[in-house]
């Protein structure tokens, strides 16, 4: 019954997920998939809910800190931050308009 019920669950999130990728540009969608699978285990890359390591900020509220654009620079030449647990990052001129695209739609 359970896997029954898992099945339902799936087939009514699954709907969900590509209406949400649907409203997105594609260099948005492109930056939601790389933000997903590098960044998530730390922060949190929605609308709503915390990041799964407190001190990392929501993506959702970077705009807040400074403009993402700023961000170009940063994610070309490799983000180093204060604490050790965040790794470098060096980003690819078209993966750096994708993952801004995507955090910009994320304001």
């Amino acid at each position: 019954m359970k896997l029954v019920r898992l099945g339902f669950a799936i087939l009514f999130c699954v709907p969900a997920v590509d209406a949400a990728m649907a409203q997105k540009s594609p260099a948005e969608q492109r930056g939601m998939v790389f933000a997903r699978t590098t960044c998530a285990r730390c922060h949190s890359i929605d609308r709503v809910g915390a990041s799964p390591l407190s001190v990392a900020p929501p993506f959702r509220d970077l705009h807040k800190l400074y403009p993402v654009e700023t961000l170009e620079e940063a994610l070309a030449e490799g983000i180093r931050t204060g604490h050790p647990s965040m790794p470098e990052f060096r980003l690819e001129p078209d993966q750096i308009g994708d993952l801004i695209a995507f955090l910009k739609s994320l304001e």
